[in-house]
């Protein structure tokens, strides 16, 4: 494909509404019904039409919308809610490497998402000072200078809004660096745009020779369509692992049948169930929070549920910890 022709993700990508007006229309909700903010809230608001398409329609608390519509809520403080609600700051050892855990390192790849979750932990990340490609080759040459790192993370923003070249550049650099054992890359481009998961895309990640594994971001088992489900077979016959991250959100998934729900859906689509992670105390979300004590409840029900190999692991990040934090 010559430069200047575009793939057909990232047209569906140029095309994703960007007013919330136009999707609430689209799904016949008004905005009275939602509590639309009416001033800006500093997020940009963005989502891809495939996943739109998966919105039920003239349904005010549909899960999939809720996690995107920006509204009145957002404007509301909350104590202990903050601008770097993990910790990504002091963790940073070049403006795109990110340090932690022991033995792996995570890479800020872009600023940009082809969605905008409104309880990103990275709303408030200073992007502009991070990102660019000189910024990435000073954070691969850290991480070929420390050979206590085994595994590199892609992030972001969201890796995959590189074109399959750059980051065929980048996982090529890093393939180089001897002490390098695996490649996960977090993303919900794939679940947003099912067509993202091009073929030059699955067979740059299994040509190298690290372990690639695909970290994707479901919520919901109403996010798992066919495209999507077909798609993420496709990767794990290619040989990527596959495993999944969720958020625990308040009128999202905050119930036994939503998280069974999703687990099930998961395994069909040959995702492993990972993590639920804890709400991100992030200015401008707080309104989605779920407290400790109700994710316990709802941990210790999907155990006596589901078989173990379903059951994803309830977590909380806590900035300055050498780990996630187990809550249940």
């Amino acid at each position: 494909m010559k430069r200047d022709q575009h793939p057909l993700w990232f047209e569906e990508l140029r095309n994703a509404f960007v007013d919330p007006i136009e999707l609430l229309n689209s799904v016949n909700v008004s905005a009275h019904e939602v509590r639309l903010s009416s001033s800006g809230t500093g997020f940009p608001f963005r989502v891809p039409r495939p996943f739109a398409a998966r919105i039920k329609p003239a349904t005010p608390n549909d899960p999939l919308l809720i996690q995107v519509l920006p509204t009145e809520q957002e404007q509301s403080p909350a104590a202990g809610f903050d601008h770097d609600p993990v910790g990504d700051l002091g963790a940073r050892r070049t403006p795109a490497l990110l340090h932690k855990y022991e033995g792996r390192a995570l890479l800020i790849a872009t600023g940009g998402c082809a969605i905008n979750c409104r309880y990103c932990f990275r709303r408030h990340y200073p992007y502009a000072q991070s990102v660019g490609a000189h910024r990435l080759e000073e954070a691969v040459e850290e991480i070929r200078d420390d050979p206590s790192i085994s595994e590199v993370i892609l992030s972001g923003g969201d890796p995959l809004m590189l074109r399959d070249d750059n980051i065929a550049e980048l996982v090529n650099s890093l393939a180089s660096i001897t002490h390098l054992r695996r490649l996960r890359v977090h993303s919900r481009l794939p679940v947003t745009i099912p067509s993202r998961l091009t073929d030059g895309l699955l067979n740059l990640l299994t040509a190298t020779r690290l372990t690639p594994v695909l970290v994707v971001h479901i919520n919901h088992a109403q996010e798992i369509d066919d495209e999507l489900a077909q798609q993420l077979k496709r990767c794990s016959k290619a040989g990527i692992q596959l495993l999944n991250q969720s958020v625990l959100l308040r009128g999202v998934n905050d119930n036994l049948a939503a998280l069974c729900d999703l687990s099930e859906a998961l395994f069909e689509a040959a995702v492993v169930p990972y993590y639920v992670h804890l709400l991100d105390p992030v200015s401008g979300a707080a309104h989605f929070d779920v407290n400790d004590d109700q994710a316990r409840e709802i941990a210790e029900r999907m155990r006596a549920r589901l078989p173990g190999y379903l059951m994803p692991q309830f977590v909380r990040e806590i900035a300055g910890q050498s780990n996630k934090t187990p809550i249940a």
